[in-house]
């Protein structure tokens, strides 16, 4: 005997089953939606910007570095407040007066820490970003934005407040 019933439920296991699977894909949407995802701090700028505009920041970087030379040299980051220093000069060692600089702080898993710094002070031939507090220990990333005259170039230290002493986690990224 012939169950006239059977060709039946095949449409609806089918739409059942793209139902599904299209609430499946809404709900992934939500969730992801409010994931606490951080936005890339390279170059100060959104990662989309940053990566439309390689090439170009990528020659800033190489006529900057025919004309100067960069150098974080802070001894030691401490928790309740510390000046932040960089050396700037040209390539005959002489000091770069009037650079425009600033520093954005963050740390590496979040951005509820994120600070940015401008307008450093000169001070015995360096630029002095004057008691810089860092509200957690641990790690920190230290983006430094630097325009000497026309030329631009952005140079990342990662470095700890644990650390005593002069010398950072990695040296200086050449982005």
């Amino acid at each position: 005997m012939i169950n006239k019933n059977s060709g039946r439920i095949w449409p609806y296991a089918i739409a059942g089953a793209i139902t599904m699977v299209f609430g499946f894909c809404v709900a992934t949407v939500m969730v992801t939606d409010k994931a606490d995802i951080q936005p890339s701090d390279a170059y100060m700028t959104k990662y989309q910007d940053a990566d439309a505009k390689a090439n170009v920041l990528i020659k800033e970087r190489i006529a900057f570095d025919k004309k100067y030379k960069l150098k974080y040299v802070t001894k030691q980051l401490k928790e309740n407040g510390c000046d932040v220093k960089y050396k700037l000069t040209s390539l005959d060692n002489k000091p770069v007066r009037n650079a425009k600089m600033i520093l954005a702080i963050s740390r590496p898993e979040t951005a509820k820490f994120n600070e940015k710094v401008n307008n450093p002070l000169f001070e015995d031939n360096l630029y002095v970003f004057k008691d810089i507090k860092f509200p957690k220990t641990g790690v920190w990333n230290l983006l430094l934005k630097v325009q000497a005259g026309s030329d631009t170039r952005f140079y990342t230290v990662k470095t700890d407040t644990r650390i005593n002493g002069d010398r950072s986690i990695e040296e200086a990224h050449t982005y």
